[in-house]
């Protein structure tokens, strides 16, 4: 199943956005525009998915738990609406959308399901109203959606669009989770969401993918001779730094082989966040629809541009359905972009003068090429031809 779009109304600063995905998919935009906002509303609609929206569906998913208040947008020129309305259509053809109330003044621990709706083709599985809750007797906190599956079959359209939705997280790596000082407090597959479950990840890659694909991986990392899993951290860490079970151990092929072990405490944070990134795209037991906030985190700009440049391909060598979001800061993430190809895809993220974020689709058109000979993309966008920058 592939999400083909997403629509998004009255989440945060999003008061109606409708965005058309691909297998890459890049948000930029200056900071505060909105763009992990799009994210964090998928992640809700991923739990509504799931069939409860509360704060323990949603932490689980990678977004940040908040006040009923924070999650509706109230700008002061529109009404704050009384619902946020989320929506996906995948192909092949399949729609869920969902309706979601929670009182401003006294919130509840779980939101509530105004409407529901979920369909396959011309087959409407799943449709609910709010004249329909008493008649009925639904728990009106529970998605029926996520009920309805069990009894749709595993290839249905529906069934599938469910399942990918269900899975969404956004991962947001953080360096003292990747060098495995600081727990992950939501150990998702394959690495956890902010990167402390690094190690056994990339013992796990080695034995799903080929050498090949692997030696593609650590080329990005010109300083590493091997890289290896060992739980025997005492070797390599002081006494007094906290660890987990497993840890990554580096070789350096400039150093002496009696000295040239390091630790993903010691080692280059660079390091880390590709191996995280590579993990993510390459492992099997990675979603199948996911997010990765500030992808470019510790990146140098070459790097970050060999390793954008990547993704695409990675994604499709896990299976040919599976798709990436991410947002970036570093201009260079722009020059590892194939947007001649339609499945890699740029969106620019900007606020509006009602402050309502907009989110617009980058294509390569007759000007943006001619331009394109001069000047990479990074430095269109820093000079302001993309939009998406900062009004400072």
């Amino acid at each position: 199943m592939t999400i083909r779009q997403i629509r998004i109304q009255g989440f945060k600063s999003i008061v109606d956005q409708t965005i058309l995905l691909g297998r890459v998919n890049c948000f930029i935009g200056a900071n505060g525009t909105g763009k992990s906002n799009v994210l964090e509303a998928i992640g809700i609609l991923s739990a509504a998915a799931a069939g409860r929206v509360d704060d323990e569906a949603i932490i689980r998913r990678g977004v940040r738990a908040g006040l009923p208040r924070l999650f509706k947008t109230s700008f002061l020129d529109t009404t704050i609406p009384p619902h946020i309305h989320l929506e996906a259509t995948g192909v092949p053809d399949a729609t869920f959308r969902v309706t979601l109330l929670n009182p401003l003044d006294a919130p509840k621990p779980a939101w509530s399901f105004k409407t529901e709706y979920l369909s396959s083709g011309d087959t409407v599985n799943v449709t609910r109203a709010p004249r329909s809750k008493k008649a009925l007797n639904i728990d009106e906190t529970a998605g029926l959606a996520a009920l309805k599956r069990v009894t749709l079959e595993p290839g249905d359209p529906a069934s599938l669009l469910l399942k990918t939705l269900q899975d969404f997280a956004i991962y947001s790596p953080n360096t003292p989770s990747l060098r495995a000082t600081v727990p992950d407090s939501q150990m998702r597959a394959p690495v956890g969401l902010v990167g402390g479950g690094l190690a056994d990840g990339f013992e796990a890659l080695k034995r799903d993918v080929d050498e090949e694909r692997l030696d593609d991986v650590l080329e990005l990392i010109d300083w590493v001779g091997g890289v290896s899993v060992t739980a025997a951290a005492t070797k390599l860490l002081s006494p007094s730094v906290s660890r987990a079970k497993q840890v990554l151990k580096f070789t350096d092929r400039f150093m002496r082989p009696s000295r040239n072990t390091l630790s993903a405490y010691d080692a280059s944070e660079g390091a880390l966040y590709v191996l995280f990134a590579a993990i993510l795209c390459l492992s099997p037991s990675s979603p199948m629809f996911f997010a990765i906030d500030n992808l470019d985190s510790a990146l140098n700009p070459r790097l970050v541009m060999r390793l954008v440049a990547r993704l695409a391909d990675w994604l499709r060598y896990a299976n040919p359905d599976r798709q990436l979001l991410f947002t970036a800061h570093n201009p260079s993430v722009l020059d590892g972009l194939d947007l001649e190809e339609d499945e890699v895809r740029l969106f620019a993220v900007e606020r509006n003068s009602q402050g309502h974020t907009a989110v617009r689709r980058i294509e390569m058109t007759h000007k943006l090429l001619k331009l394109n000979e001069d000047y990479p993309l990074s430095r269109l966008w820093a000079m302001g031809h993309l939009g998406a920058v900062p009004n400072v």
